[in-house]
């Protein structure tokens, strides 16, 4: 026997229930609706997804090419370094530290990084790095320049004008040459008082050739040694008016010639002269004097 019976043409077909009103077919229609939009949005994610993949494979590959061809321009490749305020940093040094060489390109080329790898070098105090459109890089160097030698505890130290010790690192023998030449200053705190001294002496060159050390005396006044053994004892604080009497009398008697072992001008009204024969006196000696 099947499950239904077959209907009887004679008898009306049965009722199930009344027809749908208009809001269940209103929510069956929307229903179908949002099931065929999340479909829809979901194949959209999907290939937006699969684009997206695609187009950052696609704009790298670009890039890179972008970039190449960039770097192989003209306009942005590096033709012209400059370098100022050098004075002791051999300019192969600075070349190597950048890191780089001429007709390279501006692109991937760090400042900064160029900046301290300088910054490293042995006189360079700090410098700074531009890059300049279209082909120009220009590198400005502060150095730390020795000013004089400075003896202290059988060390001998090249300083700077604060007094601050510059590193001997990668001296040359041509570096070393020059250096040779510059003042010695012996004594504790000369190295703070050398840069005024000096200074002070530009002024006098005909005194400043023949002096062979500067002696600090007490952290107060100067000594000078000169090349012939003759010892000079400046005043505290007066040194100029010393300088130019000194200056004074070589001119007149050819003083700093003669065979004397020191010349005292730390009183104002009188020089006191000492000789090989002369005496001993009351006034200190003019290696361990008094301030």
């Amino acid at each position: 026997m099947p499950p239904f019976p077959p209907p009887d043409p004679h008898q009306p077909p049965p009722v199930y229930g009344d027809r749908p009103s208009r809001a269940s077919l209103f929510w069956l229609r929307r229903k179908n609706t949002m099931r065929r939009l999340v479909v829809f949005l979901g194949l959209m994610l999907v290939l937006i997804g699969g684009g997206w993949i695609a187009l950052g494979m696609v704009s790298d590959r670009s890039m890179s090419s972008l970039r190449t061809k960039l770097e192989a321009m003209d306009p942005l490749q590096i033709k012209h370094i400059v370098i100022r305020g050098r004075q002791l940093t051999d300019e192969s040094d600075i070349l190597a530290r950048l890191d780089m060489q001429k007709n390279r390109s501006l692109f991937g080329f760090s400042v900064e990084q160029a900046r301290l790898r300088i910054d490293a070098l042995p006189f360079v105090e700090h410098s700074t790095v531009e890059r300049h459109l279209p082909d120009t890089v220009i590198i400005t160097l502060t150095e730390r320049v020795p000013v004089a030698i400075w003896q202290t505890r059988r060390h001998f130290i090249l300083i700077n004008r604060a007094g601050d010790r510059v590193s001997e690192r990668d001296l040359t023998a041509q570096d070393s040459t020059a250096f040779h030449k510059l003042p010695l200053v012996v004594g504790q705190g000369a190295n703070v008082a050398a840069a005024s001294i000096i200074d002070l002496l530009a002024h006098y060159p005909d005194i400043k050739s023949r002096i062979l050390a500067l002696i600090r005396i007490g952290e107060r006044r100067w000594n000078l040694l000169m090349r012939n053994g003759t010892i000079v004892l400046l005043p505290e604080g007066a040194e100029n008016a010393a300088l130019a009497r000194l200056t004074d009398y070589q001119k007149q008697i050819r003083l700093l010639e003669r065979p004397v072992t020191s010349i005292d001008l730390r009183l104002a009204d009188r020089m006191v002269i000492h000789t090989p024969s002369s005496p001993p006196s009351s006034s200190p000696s003019p290696g361990t004097d008094a301030p």
